[in-house]
């Protein structure tokens, strides 16, 4: 099975810079966006012409957060949150229950500056990790997500002067520590584990055209599934958001 994950940073000002063609070359089994930032009726009608079906997750609040799901495979069930009204009101869960495992497509909060979010988004964290769990317990599961946390130096550009910034807080990088220690893999580390490789740029200062960026998007699968993996790898050369996408490819 093939799955690419992208933060789209609104999915039409994307469609826009040719999502659809992107769509069409890569020919994934699953795609999963988060930050779509649209409602239902706002989606551009063309994505429904490609042969997947869609679900969607969206926050309450227009034009912000939200996550969606376009899929060959059909879903024995879909999981639209994690059953807290706190987190589900922002559409940033939307969980597709295969035959095999779950796919969750997963939005994190970002701690924002002056760190306003950083309690709100642990709390969020606490869940995620419950409700993947709880999950677990009947079939491994695929994570396909913007976690918004760099979780080691190598993982940025400039770390020494990002330490107390959101996305890198001591907070952030310890609890993404205790997730994988629950028995998690992060699945780009079992193919490279170099530096360099990022999945967001500021659009400020040419950031991207120099690679200062971070990585802060993830495939992360159950242990489980680790002997499954056969690719996981980034699209940097894919333009449309400030985000790159990231692919799977699981066995």
């Amino acid at each position: 099975m093939k799955i690419i994950s992208w933060n789209v940073a609104g999915l039409r000002s994307c469609f826009k810079k040719g999502l659809l063609d992107f769509i069409k070359k890569q020919k994934a089994d699953v795609y999963c966006f988060q930050e779509v930032k649209c409602q239902l009726n706002q989606f551009p009608s063309d994505l429904n012409r490609l042969g997947y079906e869609a679900f969607h997750s969206f926050a309450k609040k227009k034009g912000y957060s939200g996550v969606s799901i376009y899929t060959r495979v059909k879903p024995v069930n879909v999981f639209y949150g994690m059953g807290n009204e706190l987190f589900d009101s922002e559409g940033r869960v939307l969980a597709l229950e295969f035959k095999n495992f779950y796919l969750l497509n997963i939005y994190f909060p970002h701690s924002q500056r002056e760190l306003k979010r950083l309690n709100f988004k642990l709390q969020f964290n606490k869940s995620v990790l419950e409700f993947c769990k709880k999950l677990e317990k009947t079939k491994p599961v695929v994570i396909a997500s913007d976690f918004n946390v760099a979780h080691t130096e190598i993982d940025l550009a400039n770390p020494k002067q990002n330490e107390k910034n959101a996305g890198f807080t001591k907070e952030e990088r310890e609890w993404f520590d205790s997730f994988l220690k629950n028995g998690f893999v992060d699945t780009f580390r079992e193919f490279n584990k170099n530096g360099g490789n990022y999945t967001w740029w500021t659009y400020r200062n040419g950031a991207r055209e120099r690679n200062i960026g971070w990585r802060v998007d993830y495939f992360v699968v159950s242990g489980k599934l680790k002997k499954k993996l056969k690719k996981s790898t980034i699209l940097k050369d894919v333009f449309g958001s400030d985000h790159a996408p990231i692919l799977l490819e699981v066995k």
